[in-house]
């Protein structure tokens, strides 16, 4: 990418992204057409992987051998290079260890020494230094909720949010370098029930069986959730890029499985974008966004330690 197509901030330095997320393969299921799209652009983009997923289940038929399932904490190391690859990020793993998803009632212990257990203050400490050297304008992660109930996706977004508070106090952390203040915070919304319905309701008009049809059918209307939803990145070009990634998580994927049973075609035309909630912002920016750099590059800012927009 030439230094005339880079995307920059108003000071003139290059837009930079952080993506938080707690295992390989989050990455290109949360924000992967987003993240292709902006490198196109020219922003920097870096993917900060928390554990490594060595408690992940084996999730495709083709792969769930004895041998895959000896050697997956490798295995996964060697499908986040793949996929990293494929989106053209940076990628830089924090070495926690995965919690595993417990199973059954009630649910038993949570596996000593497992991320989730993680003390606040020394997984922060970690994300901190990431911040502090990479200086993004933008993070991204995951909600209160994490997406959905993972331990792991719970702890990411406790630690997000505790690190990007931290990393601009200069009394915090002082051996983790010089502070930053990071001027845009977002969760990821793209799993929401408005885009199901959408594409459900295209895959039936074209007479195509759909895949949200069970999910849907127990999940109420809520607007409040819908009211989340603040912005839409149209990167439809991009899904592509999103399921060749997808699949460079083989244990994970099931290439004939949901993640790739509406046609691109579909997906484009109905619902072309990634949706976030803001979360918190130190720029001015009207909602509905189109851009998680809205305000960034237009913008001149103090960095001070006051949010002009927070959740």
């Amino acid at each position: 990418m030439s230094e005339t197509t880079q995307r920059v901030d108003a000071a003139g330095e290059p837009l930079r992204l952080l993506a938080v997320h707690a295992h390989p393969d989050d990455e290109s299921s949360k924000g992967a057409a987003s993240v292709a799209k902006y490198v196109a652009e020219g922003v920097q983009v870096l993917v900060a992987t928390l554990t490594g997923g060595e408690r992940g289940d084996i999730l495709n038929p083709r792969m769930d051998t004895p041998e895959n399932w000896a050697n997956i904490g490798p295995l996964r190391a060697a499908e986040m290079a793949h996929a990293r690859e494929i989106l053209g990020v940076e990628q830089t793993w924090l070495g926690f260890i995965d919690s595993g998803l417990p199973q059954g009632d009630p649910l038993p212990p949570l596996p000593d020494g497992c991320f989730a257990l993680v003390p606040l203050e020394e997984a922060a400490r970690a994300l901190v230094k990431v911040i502090r050297t990479f200086r993004p304008h933008v993070v991204t992660t995951y909600d209160e909720n994490g997406g959905y109930p993972h331990p792991d996706h719970i702890r990411c977004h406790d630690v997000t949010m505790a690190a990007v508070e931290a990393a601009s106090d200069p009394d915090a952390y002082p051996e983790a370098g010089e502070p930053w203040a990071v001027l845009k915070v977002y969760y990821h919304m793209t799993f929401h029930r408005q885009r199901m319905v959408a594409l459900d309701k295209a895959m039936h008009e074209h007479g195509l069986e759909s895949p949200y049809a069970e999910r849907l059918k127990d999940w109420p209307e809520d607007p409040s959730q819908a009211a989340r939803l603040t912005t839409f990145v149209p990167c439809g070009d991009y899904f592509s890029v999103r399921d060749d990634a997808l699949r460079a998580h083989a244990t994970q994927i099931d290439p004939d499985g949901f993640w790739f049973a509406v046609p691109l075609a579909i997906q484009q035309k109905v619902w072309p974008t990634e949706d976030y909630q803001l979360a918190k912002s130190r720029v001015a920016t009207t909602l509905p966004e189109d851009d998680l750099f809205a305000g960034i590059d237009t913008h001149e800012t103090d960095r001070v330690g006051t949010w002009f927009y927070s959740i």
